[in-house]
């Protein structure tokens, strides 16, 4: 047995969650759900491509002035 092993022993955080869990047993199904909306979904290479092709590339220091209508050029 390891020495950092602790038998019978369940913390807050783990007591909380099954607690919670078996208020409402509906709860992973709601949280996939939610997920499902933001973040699983299949991507179009061909848009993501364009995305690509169409991206402007950023000056190495972004808060710089030149090119600023404002901006004194020489």
């Amino acid at each position: 047995m390891s020495i950092f092993a602790r038998p019978h022993y369940t913390s807050e955080v783990t007591l909380f969650i099954e607690e919670l869990k078996a208020k409402k047993p509906t709860l992973e199904a709601e949280q996939r759900e939610g997920r499902a909306i933001w973040w699983d979904k299949k991507l179009d290479r061909s848009e993501q491509a364009d995305y690509q092709d169409a991206r402007v590339p950023q000056q190495p220091y972004v808060y710089g002035t030149s090119g600023h209508p404002n901006s004194e050029q020489a």
